[in-house]
């Protein structure tokens, strides 16, 4: 008997992907997004439900149609928005986190919360899913307020809920202000890739595909008030993805300016992914072939990405970069 899920934030990069997912396998998908600048109701799968609205209003949570489980991909996600406003993180992160956790409870439905591994900041050695919280920045510890009040709905109210954080997720149809994206766009386009410090900061990277299969095991398979951390193990530093990416596209490489660093920035995140692996979950993409693929869908997709960079992501483009850029 098909499941169905409500997927909010299923307009948006990841959650789209992993309704598409649903739909591939028989489940079906309500797609609940108030349509940011990063969500677009043309990312929304042919054959999901689609419904506009916030996930920090419980009222409008309340009139989706029956479901059988929410995952929860519906967040403000870029570092360095979040640190030019972190108002609008902190509401729908944690407070649309604790609405969705009320749902939950009010249901008796299964919460998948996905989230990331910036909770755990700065590391040296991969991080467990019971190290220590250190965000560094708005965006990570909106996210990690989140995650506290899922696990405390598991520990006072006993909903049933899981938690995912994911490593640094790359793919068709990610908004161009993020590092892959936006560097591809960029090199296609002939302007200047703005590589923040000495680029040396260390990623763990992941395919999106690789990451919605992920969640969707733990959807099926996690034990409630459980965590799972998906990474790959394949890192990479910032440079060299960069360096990857003119090449890729064939692009001239002066085009890779190092600019002044953000604020906060973390040198390197790394997981320890061992947990989900003993439910069975597998990396299927590597790095290089993934990001080759990346490209070629950017190459390809102009008319997808194109007037995304113009207006209000412009506006932001020109205040975080213009200075640093001069």
């Amino acid at each position: 008997m098909p499941v169905r899920v409500l997927v909010t934030g299923g307009a948006g990069f990841i959650g789209s992907h992993f309704a598409e997912r649903l739909l591939a396998v028989g489940d079906d998908a309500i797609v609940l997004d108030k349509l940011t600048y990063a969500g677009k109701e043309g990312n929304v799968p042919k054959g999901a439900v689609f419904v506009r609205g916030d996930i920090a209003v419980k009222e409008t949570v309340d009139a989706v149609p029956e479901f059988d489980a929410i995952v929860n991909f519906a967040a403000e996600t870029h570092v360095d928005r979040s640190i030019l406003g972190p108002h609008d993180f902190a509401r729908t992160d944690v407070l649309g986190a604790l609405v969705l956790a009320e749902v939950a409870r009010e249901r008796g439905v299964r919460l998948v919360q996905v989230s990331t591994d910036e909770v755990y900041g700065d590391v040296v050695e991969p991080a467990r899913e019971d190290a220590t919280l250190r965000p560094s920045s708005p965006y990570s510890a909106s996210k990690a307020g989140g995650d506290l009040q899922v696990l405390a709905a598991v520990r006072t109210y006993g909903i049933d809920a899981c938690i995912t954080r994911g490593s640094n997720t790359y793919g068709p149809r990610q908004f161009p202000e993020k590092l892959i994206p936006l560097f591809v766009t960029n090199a296609l386009d002939g302007e200047p890739l703005p590589l923040y410090g000495d680029g040396r900061q260390v990623r763990d990277w992941l395919h999106v595909e690789d990451h919605c299969a992920a969640i969707e095991l733990v959807l099926r398979t996690g034990e409630s008030g459980e965590l799972y951390n998906v990474g790959t193990g394949d890192q990479r530093e910032n440079v060299d993805v960069a360096q990857s990416i003119l090449e890729l596209t064939e692009a001239d490489p002066a085009l890779l300016r190092r600019v002044d660093d953000r604020p906060g920035h973390d040198r390197r995140y790394s997981l320890d992914a061992s947990k989900i692996r003993t439910l069975g979950w597998e990396p299927k993409r590597s790095f290089d072939e993934g990001l080759e693929d990346t490209v070629q869908w950017y190459r390809e997709n102009r008319s997808w990405w194109e007037p995304l960079k113009s207006g209000e992501y412009r506006a932001y483009y020109e205040r975080q970069y213009a200075e640093r850029l001069r």
